[in-house]
């Protein structure tokens, strides 16, 4: 039975013809019709009666069945139910089976786009984050001031534009800042620390440890927002610091561990574990792979974080260490404790040496104050120690130590707290916090005091000041409560 050839692509019959195609001969059909294999892989076959033709399912005998069961296996909504499609019977051949056989089927047809539910499609990373800081410009972030993930990479990988025109613009002298530009409950739980980032490009990033088990990160020159929370730990967050690249950032728990996490993908880079609470922990300067990490220990433990294992460890004969400041240069350090006795004056302030692990010196404070906290002048020829004796002090840090006695910076109260205390950029003004809740800033040189913020309801235990901005500060309290000063 002849049959005419015509392409699935094909308009009409004419410019089928035109069509370059190979036509075979299959000796193992059993539809009995001759068969041709155009470009596109389908077998056609000419408009004919599809009830003579061996294609019909209603063929009999044993070929009929064959053709029957694989007419019914080719079946297409789109064929009619007589076997044609407008007039034209069309199958389509298929990859031959194991046998050589070759099994034809219903002809591709342009399928119409659906939306599947449940699936997502694929977004650039770059457009995802643009898309999420556009959302979050417009108020879209959580109610506890955490936003999605990716936001915070946005903003630290670019400079702020607050803090753009002040990069390359010289200090002319500390400004000191007059009223609360924006009050914030940060944390469920008392702040321990705050500390702008010390890299003058992403320095409108503001970190804050807190007793309610995070450590968050702030867009504190800007919007005031939480970009990221950290909840690595399982116990309250005693102490954060900055790594020196500006990127990560360091905490200490109490929960026994310390935590490198990266602020750009969130995730933890360096975890481990000492076998006492932490409360105190800082970043060598000449090697930001090593950091030294103290608490209610009397031992102090140098961590490098490629390896995750103690490369020194520093024994003292104290319970706790306070703080850990380190000199000049990076070779040498000092370590507060808790010693308060008659003779505890060996133990209040010890300098050691940090490769040898000696102690250089141990009669650097005589007084039966401990010291909670210390601050490293810039100019690194000196530093204070805040003491719950009511006042800070001042030594030298050069060998061998001295305490300077002609100035005593006093007029706020420790009363027990870890009260802070920082320097300006320039070494002109020296700040603390107090258990008062207010910030006192004191003259460098003369030790007068020149401004008094009353700031908080309860205790402030930390205050920072901005590193480039001018008159810019931020401070927290007992409370959890975070200010941003202008």
């Amino acid at each position: 039975m002849a049959s005419l050839v015509a392409y699935e692509d094909s308009d009409t019959e004419d410019e089928s013809t035109t069509q370059e195609g190979t036509i075979h001969q299959n000796s193992e059909s059993d539809f009995g019709a001759e068969n041709s294999l155009g470009q596109h892989g389908a077998i056609e076959f000419g408009p004919t009666d599809p009830h003579e033709s061996s294609l019909s399912p209603q063929g009999g005998g044993q070929d009929g069945q064959e053709s029957r069961s694989l007419w019914e296996f080719c079946y297409s909504p789109w064929i009619q139910p007589d076997g044609t499609q407008d007039g034209v019977a069309v199958v389509r051949s298929l990859p031959q089976t194991a046998q050589g056989s070759s099994c034809v089927g219903p002809p591709k047809r342009p399928l119409k786009e659906t939306p599947m539910t449940g699936i997502r499609p694929y977004v650039p990373k770059r457009q995802r984050l643009s898309q999420q800081v556009a959302a979050s410009s417009e108020g879209g972030f959580q109610g506890d001031g955490s936003v999605i993930s990716g936001t915070g990479s946005r903003l630290l990988t670019e400079v702020s534009e607050i803090i753009s025109p002040f990069l390359r613009r010289k200090s002319t002298g500390t400004e000191l800042p007059r009223r609360v530009r924006l009050r914030v409950q940060a944390h469920q739980g008392p702040v321990n620390t705050v500390q702008w980032c010390p890299v003058p490009h992403f320095s409108h990033l503001l970190l804050s440890a807190s007793m309610d088990l995070t450590a968050k990160v702030w867009d504190g020159a800007g919007s005031g927002r939480c970009l990221f929370t950290s909840s690595a730990h399982s116990g309250a967050v005693r102490d954060a610091s900055w790594m020196p690249c500006g990127r990560r950032f360091l905490t200490g728990s109490f929960d026994n561990s310390a935590i490198v996490t990266d602020v750009e993908t969130g995730q933890v880079v360096v975890k481990v574990g000492n076998q006492f609470k932490v409360t105190c922990l800082t970043v060598q300067p000449s090697d930001p792979n090593i950091f030294l990490c103290g608490g209610f220990s009397p031992e102090v433990k140098a961590w490098d974080i490629r390896t995750c294992k103690v490369v020194r460890s520093y024994q003292a004969g104290i319970q706790q260490t306070l703080d850990i400041l380190f000199l000049p240069g990076g070779k040498e350090f000092v370590t507060s404790s808790d010693s308060v006795s008659r003779d505890s004056a060996d133990r209040t302030l010890i300098a050691w040496d940090f490769q040898t692990t000696a102690k250089v010196s141990n009669q650097i404070f005589h007084e039966r104050y401990t010291c909670p906290s210390m601050a490293l002048h810039p100019q690194g020829d000196e530093f204070v120690a805040q003491t719950n004796g009511n006042y800070m002090a001042l030594f030298s840090a050069r060998r061998p130590y001295r305490m300077n006695k002609r100035k005593r910076y006093e007029g706020h109260r420790v009363e027990g707290y870890a009260v802070g205390c920082e320097f300006s950029a320039d070494g002109t003004v020296l700040l603390s916090g107090s258990s008062s809740g207010s910030l006192h800033f004191y003259d460098q040189q003369s030790s007068r005091q020149l401004r008094l913020l009353h700031a908080h309801q309860q205790a402030c235990v930390c205050a920072s000041m901005h590193p480039v901005l001018p008159a810019v500060m931020a401070s927290c309290d007992w409370g959890g409560e975070l200010c941003i000063w202008h």
